[in-house]
C-alpha cells in the first residue's frame, strides 16, 4: 500500500484530512511518535499501520513524506480537493 493511501484511508475511517491531523496533533502538542501513534487509535480508532503513517508525517513533515515516502507528491487537503 502506498504512503498516501494510508492517509486516503485514515480519511475514509475518520472523515479528517491529513492537513487537519496535522493541525491537531500540532494543538494538542504531540510531537514524539509513540504518543501520536496512541492518540490516533484511542481517540479516532485507527489501526498500527495508518496510525504509524500519520505519526511519520507529523513527526517529519510533509516535504520529507513526500520526497522520501510518496514520489514527490503528497496530497494532503483530503479525497474531496482532489474529486
Amino acid at each position: 500500500m502506498s504512503f498516501q493511501a494510508y492517509l486516503d484511508n485514515a480519511e475514509k475511517q475518520t472523515g479528517i484530512t491529513p492537513r487537519a491531523f496535522l493541525e491537531q496533533a500540532a494543538a494538542k502538542n504531540l510531537t514524539k511518535t509513540a504518543e501520536i501513534v496512541t492518540w490516533l487509535k484511542t481517540e479516532h480508532g485507527l489501526g498500527h499501520g495508518h496510525a504509524t503513517a500519520i505519526a511519520r508525517l507529523v513527526t517529519k513533515g510533509p516535504e520529507f513524506v513526500a520526497a522520501n515516502h510518496a514520489g514527490g507528491v503528497l496530497h494532503l487537503d483530503g479525497l474531496a480537493a482532489r474529486a
